[in-house]
């Protein structure tokens, strides 16, 4: 008996040695991810951060896919037919699709969610932006659903590629602002097994989904509070990828033999944002909960001037991201191609022209303590300065402003917050001087460009309470050029308006770093011209080293 016992058990062992550190066929196959954040929200219409939309790719499926190069493909939809003005949209809604309870998508359920996205004004970036052209919505009997929009546009497919697909049998007695989704049933390749809070999110696969069932079985997003900690969890084989990396983890992650190290552009590119509370008391959304409490001196474009010239990008860069990035100039990031302005001049980083600003503005340091006072002498240039608790960057880009501004005779109070929290302080409360926070880009720039207008003050996409009405002419304009060049040629003034008003500064553009374990899971996408290894496109492909 013991004997076979040890014969056996020799055996066993001899079968793992082979497979080597990889995953046995009877294993489920679980791949963990580590990140920083995590989902406030699983509501579609209430979300804002990015990690939301991580998993809502996931989790569910939309009229088109966006692909890595850029392009797009029709997804729940067979065909796309435009009338001759480009104003009816028909789309033919494929056969067979299923939702993660097993009830039928149809033509029914994308027309209802169109139009609960469109008719709930609180929904800040779907009703606010992504419908803000579509007059109704139907579905008829043959599966279709017909879009009527009050004008034609150029850019269909990025108006509808986040616009997710929801049951209607569940969200049509559901409160759309109250409704906490926990169930979060999608028709996506992955469903919602279990959700805690600021821990993780734990998606099982859905192997029977119309185009892409993952090879996986399940993907956990588990999350860190400490990048150390992140870092060190993918050095022991606790997580398999991580999301992102500081820099000063690159070299060291490098030398791990079991480790691979991706850097790249972006999928999803955006820049990293000081944010200015310049709101005007005559805009402020007090119907919304605006507070308006931000310092009056960054009002006076001097002062954001000043900052301009006394913030060093290249050494951010080259501090926070170790080279990985490039100094930036407005929300659109340089990622977005010809999007991009690339014809702007920076302001450059010249403390004593920052310094003769601010005097010729008359603000002078009379006390001679260090800090300047307003010309009035009512207030010091003393901001309160906040960020993301999530970013493990945000700390020492904070510090360095300090030390930077300190020159110039401005001071700083830094203190972090949560995500909620962050937001809370934002959007449209506007209860604060200066955030450190960014921003993630659609394929289009119109998203972007949407976040400086006046109407996204009450919306809560407005981060700074800029409002410009040429500004906001130019936007309504190349919201509906369909002339390419034409719109871009508006594109890139825009850019340039803003840009020449300071209404951020724009540290950098950062590129993607992400790592994972090749001993676990191969198949990750990484021979693209984008990096995004949370992406569908790689978690779908995905499979565990045998």
């Amino acid at each position: 008996m013991k004997q076979k016992f040890l014969f056996v058990f020799l055996l066993f062992a001899l079968v793992l040695s082979a497979c080597g550190t990889g995953q046995s066929a009877s294993t489920p196959a679980v791949v963990r991810i580590g990140w920083g954040g995590g989902p406030d929200t699983l509501n579609p219409g209430m979300a804002i951060l990015a990690v939301e939309y991580t998993i809502f790719e996931l989790v569910y499926d939309s009229m088109y896919d966006l692909n890595l190069d850029g392009s797009f493909t029709l997804s729940i939809a067979e065909s796309a037919t435009a009338s001759d003005d480009g104003t009816v949209w028909t789309f033919k809604i494929k056969e067979g699709l299923k939702f993660h309870d097993g009830e039928d998508l149809t033509a029914e359920d994308v027309a209802f969610t169109y139009n609960l996205y469109k008719d709930t004004p609180e929904y800040p970036y779907l009703n606010g932006y992504y419908t803000t052209y579509f007059d109704s919505i139907e579905a008829t009997g043959n599966n279709e659903v017909v879009l009527t929009l009050t004008e034609a546009i150029p850019n269909i497919e990025s108006q509808l590629v986040y616009l997710y697909i929801l049951p209607k049998h569940i969200w049509e007695t559901a409160s759309p602002t109250e409704f906490d989704n926990v169930t979060m049933i999608g028709s996506g390749p992955f469903k919602l097994a279990e959700y805690v809070p600021d821990e993780f999110v734990r998606l099982a696969a859905n192997k029977e989904h119309f185009a892409t069932p993952p090879k996986v079985d399940e993907v956990i997003f588990q999350t860190f509070d400490n990048p150390d900690a992140l870092v060190q969890a993918i050095k022991t084989g606790q997580v398999d990828m991580i999301s992102s990396l500081p820099g000063t983890a690159v070299e060291g992650l490098k030398s791990e033999s079991a480790v691979t190290v991706v850097t790249g552009a972006p999928f999803s590119p955006g820049p990293e944002d000081i944010i200015f509370n310049q709101i005007d008391p005559e805009n402020c959304p007090v119907d919304e909960g605006g507070l308006c409490t931000g310092h009056p001196a960054l009002r006076d474009r001097n002062v954001r001037l000043a900052l301009a010239h006394a913030t060093d990008k290249q050494k951010i860069i080259d501090v926070v991201l170790f080279g990985l990035g490039t100094p930036g100039f407005t929300l659109i990031p340089d990622g977005l191609g010809v999007w991009f302005n690339n014809t702007l001049t920076d302001y450059e980083f010249d403390t004593a022209k920052a310094n003769q600003i601010l005097d010729d503005a008359g603000y002078l340091d009379t006390d001679g303590d260090g800090v300047r006072e307003m010309p009035d002498g009512s207030r010091a240039l003393s901001f309160r300065i906040n960020w993301d608790s999530d970013n493990s960057d945000y700390p020492r880009i904070a510090e360095l402003l300090k030390e930077m501004w300190a020159e110039i005779g401005v001071a700083l109070e830094p203190q972090a917050f949560d995500a909620d929290a962050l937001t809370a302080i934002c959007c449209p409360t506007f209860d604060f001087d200066i955030m450190i926070w960014g921003w993630v880009s659609d394929p289009d720039p119109s998203a972007l460009l949407y976040v400086y207008t006046t109407d996204a003050i009450p919306y809560g996409s407005s981060e700074t309470g800029y409002s410009n009405p040429v500004y906001d002419e130019l936007y309504n304009q190349q919201q509906v050029t369909l002339n390419f060049e034409e719109r871009k040629e508006i594109v890139w003034e825009m850019q340039r308006i803003t840009h020449e008003d300071v209404v951020y500064i724009i540290p950098y553009y950062a590129q993607a770093v992400q790592a994972f374990r090749n001993d676990r899971f191969t198949g990750w996408i990484i021979d693209q011209s984008k990096i995004e290894l949370t992406d569908v496109t790689s978690l779908v492909l995905i499979e565990p080293v045998r």
